[in-house]
């Protein structure tokens, strides 16, 4: 019986595939043959299900090709292991195999290099086979949220990091470093099995499971994980009983020893509408923000990306990029690709020139929008002068100048009118705000000295 058990199990893989067989009929056990009918054990309902609506006919009919007396197939779920399945006569069932896991079940495609194609779930956000802890890079702003998410990626459910809790503005790694997490625990040498999922996700599957009268397989799927990830926690703020649903889930888990991951856009102390006994458990952990990117931080990323896609991006256009685009890491990886796209396409090379044009739309969007009050300011540290001879009478030489240049950049670096800049430098008319303009081209065409001191003001405001 064993060696036919053993062919049946060889002639699924082989007409299923690898892929196929891991993710839906590795956990297969055989508890024995009762009559003609041939009995199959699976560790849940939701396996056992699946198996036997898409597989029941076919292990019938390789069970007959067997052995012709075996005319059903019992599929049932495994009761705890309080003894090993037998085969008839006694014989020792064959050992049940590692369990492939709830990530190979739930788990997205991969491409090939790194991962096996898609199995059938809908349970979980894909993830992306470019967020790995080898193409994150670390600086100032997120190198303690890196740390924290290696350690648990390393040794899940680890004192002190249990839950750990990553918060963040947008597209600053948050999402990244929770697939990094993942792939390291799939890829690791001790069998863990992952479940990762957006909250918007979680809710979804629980309320069909409400509907389906089927929330009792929801808690077994989830409650036998070692590892549960929820990516954008916010988006459970005022959903009440799926709350309640995450609340208990977290508890089963953390009792359990097993690992809980959570990201959101705010630490939990400031995530209002959610409970407080809930929002308590996620703070007794490791809470680990990633602050808004530095430049050097934005330029070591265009660095990255540019390598790892082999193309080759002028200096000068990488800092113009970590310049410009700050707030937002994707915006600034998918300047980068448009670029390189745009080039690729017309077989142009990057230029500063050809950045400008690209990506035009992108750069106005980031533009610094500089107040008047600003500029005078600034003026006025830089030339030693009070801030209140930006919009008095006084016509002295040593103010007067001062004045035209802090119009002049008034004029190129705000939306303002000419009649508003010259309300806003005590009242002076628009013809005035004109011949201060015009006034500082000229001398900046005329004196080295003086128009590298209008572009060193004009610089320090930009950025």
């Amino acid at each position: 019986m064993v060696a036919c058990w053993a062919r049946i199990r060889g002639r699924l893989r082989d007409e299923v595939g690898e892929v196929e067989y891991r993710t839906w009929l590795r956990q297969m056990t055989l508890a024995g043959i009762d009559g003609e009918e041939a009995v199959i054990l699976l560790p849940t309902r939701f396996l056992r299900d699946w198996v036997n609506s898409h597989y029941g006919d076919r292990l019938r009919a390789l069970w007959q090709g067997e052995d012709a007396s075996i005319r059903r197939v019992e599929i049932r779920v495994a009761q705890a292991a309080s003894a090993e399945p037998v085969l008839a006569d006694g014989e020792a069932a064959p050992a049940r195999a590692e369990p492939a896991g709830l990530a190979e079940s739930l788990a997205p495609s991969r491409p090939a290099e790194l991962r096996a194609p898609e199995p059938r779930s809908d349970w979980v956000v894909p993830l992306e086979a470019r967020f790995t802890f080898d193409t994150f890079v670390v600086g100032k702003p997120n190198e303690f949220a890196h740390a924290c998410a290696r350690r648990v990626a390393e040794r899940p459910a680890s004192p002190g990091f249990n839950p750990l809790f990553l918060y963040g503005g947008v597209g600053l790694g948050k999402t990244h470093l929770m697939h990094a997490i993942a792939w390291a625990i799939r890829e690791g040498e001790t069998a863990r099995t992952v479940a990762y999922m957006s909250a918007e996700k979680f809710m979804y599957r629980f309320i069909a499971a409400l509907r389906s009268q089927s929330t009792m397989e929801f808690k077994e799927t989830l409650r036998a994980v070692d590892v549960l990830m929820i990516d954008d926690l916010q988006f459970l703020i005022g959903k009440d009983n799926t709350q309640e649903e995450f609340f208990h889930t977290f508890n089963a888990l953390v009792d359990q020893g097993k690992q809980i991951v959570v990201s959101s856009d705010k630490p939990p102390s400031d995530l209002a509408g959610i409970e407080d006994r809930l929002r308590t458990r996620l703070g007794c952990g490791m809470v680990a923000d990633l602050h808004a990117t530095t430049y050097e931080l934005r330029l070591s990323i265009l660095q990255a990306k540019a390598a790892a896609a082999q193309v080759l991006v002028p200096a000068k256009v990488m800092e113009l990029l970590a310049t410009k685009i700050t707030t937002n890491v994707r915006e600034l990886e998918g300047a980068l690709n448009r670029l390189v796209a745009h080039a690729n396409l017309f077989g142009r090379p990057i230029t500063i020139d050809s950045a400008h044009e690209v990506l035009h739309d992108v750069l106005r969007a980031h533009e610094k929008r500089v107040s008047i009050e600003e500029i005078q300011r600034k003026v006025a540290e830089h030339y030693n002068l009070r801030l209140t001879d930006m919009v008095s009478a006084r016509r002295a030489r040593n103010v007067a100048r001062p004045r035209q240049v802090a119009m002049y950049l008034a004029k190129h670096l705000t939306q303002r009118s000419l009649p508003e800049i010259g309300r806003r430098f005590g009242n002076r008319d628009h013809t005035t705000v004109m011949h201060a303009v015009s006034r500082v081209s000229e001398l900046i065409a005329q004196d080295a000295g003086f128009a590298e001191d209008v572009a060193l003001l004009r610089k320090m405001l930009e950025t």
